[in-house]
């Protein structure tokens, strides 16, 4: 990494600040010589939410009750019991109606797994409804957060393969049709990571590809700012990414970046480019432990093995307003051991990265 080339003072509006961090992400690499989608309302800012709402599905009758339980969010801010309680009842009304329609529109071979979440989740609504007669936010939180759960779990159920065809020009690189979990061990702790080859298949599979090629076990964070980015993936020596056995230069991923209703993700080119102003991508740089791939400043396409995980912080990044998304790929979310994400530095190191689940899920190439 070279050190930035500009000085800028902080800014006196928020604006500018953002513009300053957004241009000071444009060196996270050394400049090289050569389809259910996120409802309308408050940006979605939990990993877990984001995730189910960029699963390539559209069940109307579970997205309405994924919406319907997520949207307590404002009445609990407010304390308005009557109206979470009210909210509460109607997911159960739903449930039981729809229920039956639900299972028989899956695969024969799907349904009696349907079938046990769903009883599952009607168990933990019962257990809701109980936490929002007794006003007790803690429990209604965790009780909401597993009926979440089941629901994306039966989302889930409804993937019918790859949604899309990834273009032949990028046939020599890995790429992941679907889903894939990561450990990442530091020497702080453990992170646990959800990668999302759905949408970014391309670039969760070369993250992947490394992971299992043992890429980044030993490596440190070569990049650490507070509230801000945490970068890793600088291979020791004077390579700047991942040299594939055989290659004289680093492996080049692409920038693939999908936007809402887009059959395919956009690669190559940024929001800004495309004249896509005000759109947020599917995978949104909107938590803190969004995975980012790095690019230099110099070109979109020279990303190899550099990962950053986003510092969420609401005040300075703000979810739906920041101004990384679009020009940088997200390609997953940290999902537990957020407190050890707090306390790495750059004087930490990664140990050792393992997936866990989802490995079948990758290919080598096109």
């Amino acid at each position: 990494m070279v050190p930035a080339t500009e000085s800028a003072a902080v800014a006196s509006t928020l604006f500018s600040l953002l513009l300053t961090i957004a241009l000071a992400l444009g060196l996270l690499l050394p400049a090289q010589s050569a389809w259910a989608y996120l409802p309308p309302g408050n940006a979605v800012t939990d990993p877990a939410a984001l995730l189910r709402n960029a699963l390539p599905v559209q069940q109307s009758d579970l997205e309405d009750l994924q919406h319907r339980l997520e949207a307590t969010s404002d009445d609990l801010r407010a304390r308005r019991w009557s109206g979470i309680r009210s909210s509460c009842e109607r997911t159960q009304r739903q449930l039981d109606q729809r229920q039956g329609a639900i299972v028989a529109a899956l695969p024969q071979d799907l349904q009696s797994q349907a079938s046990e979440t769903l009883v599952q989740l009607k168990g933990q609504l019962e257990q809701l409804c109980a936490a929002a007669d007794q006003q007790d936010r803690d429990e209604f939180l965790s009780l909401r957060r597993q009926a979440l759960a089941s629901i994306g779990a039966s989302e889930a159920l409804f993937v019918e393969g790859f949604p899309f065809t990834i273009p032949s020009e990028f046939n020599d690189l890995p790429r992941l049709l679907g889903r894939a979990t990561v450990q990442l061990t530091t020497n702080k702790g453990d992170l646990t990571l959800v990668l999302d080859g759905y949408n970014a298949p391309l670039t969760a599979g070369a993250f992947v590809d490394l992971v299992q090629r043992g890429f980044y076990d030993g490596l440190g964070f070569n990049r650490a700012e507070d509230f801000y980015v945490l970068q890793s993936g600088d291979p020791n020596g004077p390579e700047t990414g991942f040299v594939a056995p055989g290659s004289k230069s680093p492996r080049r991923v692409p920038l693939e970046i999908r936007a809402p209703g887009m059959a395919t993700p956009y690669y190559n080119e940024t929001f800004e480019d495309l004249g896509l102003f005000k759109t947020t991508p599917v995978l949104p740089f909107a938590t803190k432990g969004t995975l980012g791939w790095a690019h230099s400043d110099a070109a979109l396409d020279d990303g190899s093995s550099q990962f950053f995980l986003f510092l969420f912080e609401p005040e300075l990044t703000p979810a739906g307003l920041n101004l990384i998304d679009g020009r940088y790929a997200a390609f997953g979310y940290v999902v537990d051991g957020f407190d050890v994400l707090g306390e790495l530095t750059v004087e930490d190191k990664i140990v050792k990265a393992k997936v866990i689940n989802g490995a079948g899920q990758l290919q080598p190439h096109g």
